[in-house]
């Protein structure tokens, strides 16, 4: 009965060892690791073939051992799957852990990477200010010429920028960039180049290059003025002239800036113009000389002599002034660098941008809701506020600047005392204020129709003082003279800009001598 019902439970027969009527010994089940580490596996030396029923009954004797092992062995099935499934979650959370610390691992090399990227940024940043820093002091406190300290630091500015392309690439470009223009700006202001900057904007007591021209110009004429009425002549005569103003600039800021003492020429304060009329004089060689010329009688004329007094201006050339200031190689490459930009030089001599502070002050505190051709025709007359000499019978039909302000020339209308005289050429009070319409509308307008100042009167209509509004026009007594109203100032009093003899320029005044106002008639056609 037993071995029937192991017979059974086997469900088939068993097979047997070959060459023996027993039944195979049974093999106790060794467990391992495959060679690939991988699972786990029943490690038998000779697997023996089982009955299809049950894949995990061995072959034992036809026994009732036989029922036991193949409890044993159904026992043993959920148990090995049970380890398999816990194993295999083992290997599963180690791999998620090493995937984790990787990701960390990774995380923490991208902040290194940035911090080392922000690092190298703050500190090419830093190189490229120390660069500024140093150049700038060079060219302040050194003798050597500021054409190479300029070539120095630009190729010291190249080797940083090897330095700077790390931090570039990391986001920083943007404060590189920045940081280099102002180094550059730097270099360049204070260098001969730094005339380029200097449109008095950035002091107080600064004027723009312009305003110096006029300035310096009235001097030379009043130089010139002198010499005519130092004796008693039948007639003047002037010939020559100054020197030009670009040639000027060029070599005041060759020897200023690329001197010893290294001074700034970006801003021309009281004591740079100082230096700047220095040089113009060291340029200017004026000679006189009186003649007595005879003429012959001719028909009924009798024969006469006259007294001449001949002025002769001659200006010295950049090459003149080498040799007289003894410059040195690297002022003499300035020098010839700022000459061969001779058309940005000039532009400094014609630059209308307004400048002065009371002129700025002026538009500043202009009504906001102010009509925009009043406050066109206000802006234009600013733009002239001490850059052009008064001139009697001085008139323009030149948008912008005009080429010939400043040039020496001969006052030819009659009428004043300076006629007949040799001053620089500018505008008179009436000559002013059609300028400034003509401008303003860009060369469509002129207030007076070609008069002077009773002619522009009588184009505009009569307002009391009351009714003042910045454009409108006012008058000396029997249209002596004329002026814009510009504004008022904090205390309210009206503020007048105009030509006037007695200042040689365009200023800003109150309106004492003005005696009557009048609106153009240009703003209600």
């Amino acid at each position: 009965m037993k071995r029937a019902e192991a017979q059974r439970l086997g469900n088939g027969s068993v097979p047997q060892g070959k060459g023996s009527g027993n039944t195979a010994p049974s093999v106790p089940v060794q467990r391992g690791h495959a060679s690939s580490g991988r699972g786990c596996a029943p490690a038998h030396p000779l697997r023996q073939p089982v009955s299809p029923g049950n894949p995990d009954t061995r072959p034992v004797q036809k026994s009732g051992k036989t029922i036991v092992k193949t409890a044993r062995s159904a026992r043993k099935v959920p148990e090995r799957t049970a380890r398999h499934a816990i194993k295999t979650a083992e290997r599963s959370s180690r791999k998620a852990i090493k995937t984790t610390q990787r990701t960390a691992k990774t995380a923490q090399q991208t902040v290194k990477t940035a911090q080392r990227s922000a690092q190298a940024t703050v500190k090419a940043t830093q190189r490229a200010v120390q660069t500024a820093r140093a150049t700038a002091k060079a060219a302040a406190v050194t003798a050597k010429a500021t054409a190479k300290a300029t070539v120095a630091a630009i190729k010291a500015a190249i080797a940083a920028m090897q330095e700077l392309i790390a931090a570039i690439a990391a986001g920083g470009w943007v404060v590189i960039v920045v940081v280099l223009v102002i180094c550059m700006i730097g270099l360049l202001i204070a260098s001969p180049f730094g005339i380029f900057f200097s449109d008095g904007g950035g002091s107080p007591d600064a004027a723009s290059p312009t305003a110096v021209i006029a300035q310096i110009n009235s001097e030379y004429a009043d130089r010139l003025s002198a010499l005519q009425t130092g004796g008693t002549y039948d007639r003047v005569e002037i010939q020559g002239g100054p020197p030009s103003w670009p040639d000027v600039f060029a070599v005041f800021a060759a020897k200023t800036a690329g001197g010893a003492d290294g001074a700034q020429v970006s801003v021309l304060d009281t004591d740079t113009v100082e230096k700047l009329r220095t040089v113009f004089w060291d340029m200017t060689k004026i000679t006189t000389e009186v003649e007595t010329v005879s003429h012959p009688a001719s028909g009924s004329t009798l024969a006469w002599s006259e007294t001449v007094l001949k002025i002769t201006s001659t200006p010295r050339t950049p090459d003149d002034m080498r040799v007289f200031y003894s410059f040195t190689d690297g002022q003499n490459q300035a020098l010839d660098s700022l000459l061969a930009n001779g058309g940005m030089l000039a532009s400094l001599a014609g630059d209308l941008t307004i400048s002065r502070q009371d002129a700025k002050a002026l538009l500043a505190a202009l009504p906001t809701d102010l009509d925009p051709e009043r406050r066109a025709v206000v802006e234009t007359a600013c733009r002239l506020v001490g850059k052009v000499n008064y001139f009697w019978g001085g008139k323009s039909r030149v948008i912008g600047w005009d080429e010939r302000w400043g040039q020496i020339k001969k006052v030819t209308a009659s009428g004043s005392s300076t006629s007949g005289t040799y001053r620089p050429f500018g505008l008179d009070c009436s000559g002013f204020v059609d300028w400034v319409f003509y401008n303003m509308t860009g060369g469509s307008y002129i207030i007076g129709h070609g008069g002077g100042a009773h002619s522009q009167h009588g184009y505009c209509t009569a307002i009391t003082w009351d009714q003042a509004t910045p454009g409108d026009l006012v008058f000396y007594p029997g249209d002596t003279h004329v002026g814009i109203v510009g504004g008022r100032d904090e205390n309210g009093e009206l503020l007048i800009i105009h030509c006037t003899y007695s200042k040689n320029n365009v200023v800003i005044t109150d309106k004492s001598g003005f005696t009557s106002i009048a609106r153009p008639n240009y703003y209600n056609e």
